[in-house]
């Protein structure tokens, strides 16, 4: 393999492995501030332990994302070095304020959260939440606008060679960027959904004491999906208004299409094989099935979110063929949008900035060999840290709503005895 097959192979497994993990923190930040809005209102114990389960998954996740997304930030500038030297300036400007205000806010917002418990006033509590949910959404919009700058280059010059912002307006307000927000942030909240049902379901079949605890989780997680899901595939539908043509042929076309395309990206760009590859297009149909699919089934699930509709509406035997469907389901859609993500940066190849820059021009001049040696310890770490991830995870679900890690030390409850407290830790 050359050195850009290596480059690409490991940007690829980096993007994807960050993004598992982006997908889930974006997904259940929002439910979690629902959650502890409704604890600050109401005062109800279910409602702060509902917080505290749910918020503790998310922070698990949230961690391990972020070593993730510390390793794909070198890989820019260590093996893209030519994308940098060309765009820096217009595609590393919205990353630097990614991390300088997005994510800087958001880990400080989330660590005072997290020691918070039981410390702050509720209601400055819930406010902190809710500004690590605006924080981790802002800096999504910061990471798409610098993707949808390779996606669609506006606002900006090339001086000199390099690139230059030119209209900031332009590049903050890019289709590319802000019609795959648009797709994004519904997928993650369905995703977050799927996740919450799967965990759900699985304690229902292990018959679980805190029946009254889950139901409350699904019926969240259903309206949120249901409405996630109707999102995610009119958004994803609505991207097709901003198909680049090279993209379209991504999607499928004749062999007549591809070659006129050839022919006219030779006209303007010179010899070299400009066609994006065919074997990506098997992504578009996954997704649109697999959207349309998460949309009946959670709107189907909408009648019964009146008190036990599900029990009294369904025999026990049909009761566990859903709840397993949900539970062996709870993985898919990770594998749907890792395939949204093939198709968006694939579909452009072979360009890194669309009509302006090769992936052959933006690779680094290592050897195939270092960068291969990368790969191997980067693609063991960042499994390492999915496998790791998903046990925390499953070991914290599992326990159910009770032995909660998250505010352990008497968190939210103002009233609660020193003693009562001490015997718990002890």
């Amino acid at each position: 393999m050359s050195v850009l097959d290596v480059s690409r192979l490991q940007f690829a497994l980096t993007a994807i492995f960050h993004f598992l993990f982006v997908v889930l923190t974006l997904g259940l930040a929002p439910v979690v501030a629902f959650l502890q809005t409704r604890w600050a209102i109401t005062g109800k114990e279910i409602h702060e332990r509902l917080t505290r389960y749910w918020g503790q998954l998310y922070i698990v996740n949230y961690a391990m994302g972020i070593v993730v997304g510390l390793g794909m930030e070198f890989q820019f500038g260590l093996h893209w070095s030519g994308l940098m030297t060309f765009a820096g300036d217009v595609f590393g400007a919205p990353l630097a304020i990614e991390t300088l205000v997005a994510f800087f806010l958001e880990s400080t917002f989330l660590g005072m959260w997290i020691f918070g418990w039981g410390r702050l006033n509720r209601w400055v509590h819930t406010t902190l939440i809710w500004l690590v949910v605006l924080t981790a959404y802002l800096s999504a919009y910061w990471v798409m606008v610098a993707n949808g700058f390779l996606q669609d280059p506006v606002g900006h010059v090339i001086e000199d060679g390099v690139a230059r912002i030119d209209d900031v307006g332009a590049l903050l307000t890019n289709p590319q960027a802000v019609g795959a927000l648009l797709h994004i942030v519904p997928v993650c909240l369905l995703t977050g959904s799927v996740v919450m049902v799967g965990i759900c379901s699985w304690h229902f079949l292990r018959g679980t004491p805190d029946v009254d605890f889950f139901r409350r989780s699904l019926r969240v997680a259903v309206v949120v999906g249901a409405v996630a899901a109707l999102f995610a595939v009119g958004n994803g539908f609505a991207q097709f208004g901003h198909l680049t043509e090279g993209k379209e042929l991504a999607l499928g076309g004749s062999a007549v299409e591809r070659a006129e395309f050839q022919v006219e990206m030779e006209a303007l760009h010179g010899p070299g094989d400009w066609t994006p590859p065919t074997w990506v297009s098997f992504t578009w149909p996954l997704m649109e099935i697999s959207g349309i699919m998460y949309m009946l089934v959670f709107f189907g699930l909408l009648p019964f979110l009146i008190k036990n509709a599900f029990d009294r509406a369904r025999p026990a035997w049909l009761r566990r063929f859903w709840h397993r469907f949900y539970v062996w389901t709870l993985p898919w859609p990770f594998v749907v949008v890792a395939c949204g993500w093939l198709l968006r940066e694939v579909g452009r190849q072979p360009w890194v900035v669309y009509g302006e820059l090769t992936t052959a021009e933006a690779v680094s001049s290592h050897s195939a060999g270092t960068v291969l040696a990368s790969l191997v310890v980067f693609g063991t770490l960042f499994a390492t840290l999915a496998v790791l991830d998903w046990w925390l995870i499953a070991r914290l679900a599992r326990r159910g709503p009770h032995d909660l890690v998250l505010g352990s030390d008497g968190a939210g409850r103002e009233d609660a005895e020193p003693e009562l407290v001490l015997a718990e830790r002890s």
